[in-house]
């Protein structure tokens, strides 16, 4: 016989009110900052929650829980080794020029005063660098229309960076003394 939702739910709280402590010494052993620790608890409980039918026995649940919260861990640290090595990379790349970091930041500033779903767009294409197909799954349209957005988004930021120029000291147009 099927079990309810309640009742499922009741059995995960009590499991999760006897085993937590257990899973947090777990993960407190194998991590250098209690933070993470209860990130990788937060992870299993997320983990056994979704997998609650599966469970083994009750006799083999804490068990159950440390293989989760061994997977849940070393996912952690294989994000944890991605960060220091792209922080790593980054650092060896050389420093941008100082006119190079306005130009950037009045390029962010021109990004903000667009419409949010202009900024979305130009942020997938610039920022993450995905192509025209990989824009229509992102935003969830066919890929000329993906393509015909960006366009139109470009074509605002372009507009918006003009109008801010004379903000900056610079002038329009061709009058200059």
């Amino acid at each position: 016989m099927a079990r309810s939702a309640v009742d499922r739910e009741a059995d995960f709280r009590r499991v999760f009110d006897e085993h937590h402590r257990h899973v947090l010494a777990y993960a407190l052993r194998r991590t250098a900052q209690r933070a993470d620790a209860e990130d990788v608890v937060a992870g299993t409980f997320a983990v056994a929650w979704r997998r609650f039918a599966d469970a083994p026995d009750e006799a083999l649940r804490l068990p159950w829980l440390y293989a989760i919260a061994a997977r849940v861990l070393a996912n952690q640290r294989r994000s944890l080794r991605r960060l220091a090595a792209l922080r790593s990379r980054l650092r060896a790349l050389p420093a941008v020029p100082a006119q190079e970091r306005g130009e950037f930041a009045d390029v962010v500033a021109a990004l903000r005063e667009l419409q949010r779903d202009d900024q979305e767009i130009l942020r997938l294409a610039a920022w993450e660098g995905l192509s025209g197909r990989e824009l229509a799954v992102a935003l969830d349209c066919s890929e000329n229309a993906a393509t015909i957005r960006l366009h139109r988004a470009r074509k605002r930021l372009a507009e918006q960076l003009t109008k801010e120029e004379p903000a900056a000291g610079h002038s329009v147009g061709g009058d200059t003394e």
